[in-house]
């Protein structure tokens, strides 16, 4: 188990309150008077989420993306958002970022915190606040036997886009450094979904968190998943992995077409030894990216 596992876990006897779905989703879905709202809070850190000295525009307009993935795979309509700011040598470039995101997405800015920095790596965060589109909000846990598995998009540019950035090697970096969250597509799915998540850390170890959230094994076809067409056949095995993509991962009955674009890559099957399987087999190696 890594280290960031652990302290979940720990937390999850902390986080009683329903609104906290056990600490097993992607958000908070707290009920107030007659709305439901959809609560989320992301962290990026320098020399780990972006590389040192990338443009600090590009580093705000990720966080701001990031956090709206996550209410996106909750069909939410986003209200506003907090920001958690550490100073760094090049604030006012960061806040254009902020003001270039917040304008794209229709978000305003609520307010948030700024501190020091003590010279040591940049750390920021953002909380996004929502309000549910549909009820029951749909959640990583509903996925049942037999249903379709989907994903909005392709796997991989981000991962190129970020070796690019680091190697200098002028290729198109704008799925790294500028992701755009799928939150129409999200809230077109929320009302017929079983289950829904967005890919962040990796598609195989979102999976298999959508699986155990749920209960099942997901069983996934690797010729049918999308990659971006930069991508080298050999590399897809790296990209299923690599997460920063933020595409949608759901489960539908197979019955039902998705009304939005999207790709079958998968079927839910019953509970195995193992949560996800590709191509028949549990992969091996690490599924994607944990925080040790």
């Amino acid at each position: 188990m890594s280290a960031e596992s652990a302290f979940i876990a720990a937390l999850q006897a902390l986080a009683t309150h329903p609104a906290a779905r056990g600490l097993a989703d992607d958000c908070a879905v707290l009920e107030v008077g007659g709305e439901t709202l959809i609560l989320t809070h992301d962290m990026m850190v320098e020399g780990v989420h972006w590389l040192a000295g990338q443009d600090p525009a590009d580093v705000a307009w990720k966080l701001v993306a990031v956090n709206l993935s996550d209410l996106a795979a909750k069909g939410a309509e986003p209200r506003g958002v907090l920001l958690g700011y550490t100073l760094a040598a090049n604030n006012a470039r960061f806040a254009e970022g902020i003001g270039q995101a917040l304008a794209h997405f229709d978000v305003p800015l609520l307010g948030g915190d700024t501190v020091g920095g003590g010279g040591g790596a940049q750390a920021i965060g953002l909380t996004a606040l929502g309000r549910a589109t549909h009820r029951p909000v749909p959640s990583r846990s509903g996925a049942q036997v037999g249903d379709g598995v989907w994903l909005t998009g392709p796997l991989g540019g981000a991962m190129l886009g970020f070796e690019a950035l680091r190697d200098g090697a002028g290729a198109d970096t704008a799925a790294f450094r500028r992701p755009v969250p799928r939150l129409a597509e999200g809230r077109a799915l929320a009302p017929l979904v079983t289950a829904i998540m967005d890919v962040s850390d990796g598609l195989l170890l979102d999976a298999s968190r959508m699986a155990l959230a749920s209960g099942v094994t997901i069983a996934l076809d690797a010729d049918a998943i999308p990659l971006a067409p930069a991508l080298p056949p050999e590399r897809c095995r790296d990209a299923f992995r690599w997460g920063d993509d933020y595409e949608l991962l759901f489960t539908l009955p197979l019955a039902i077409a998705p009304p939005a674009p999207a790709f079958r890559i998968g079927t839910v099957i019953a509970r195995g030894a193992d949560p996800v399987l590709l191509d028949g087999c549990a992969p091996l190696g690490q599924l994607g990216y944990e925080h040790t």
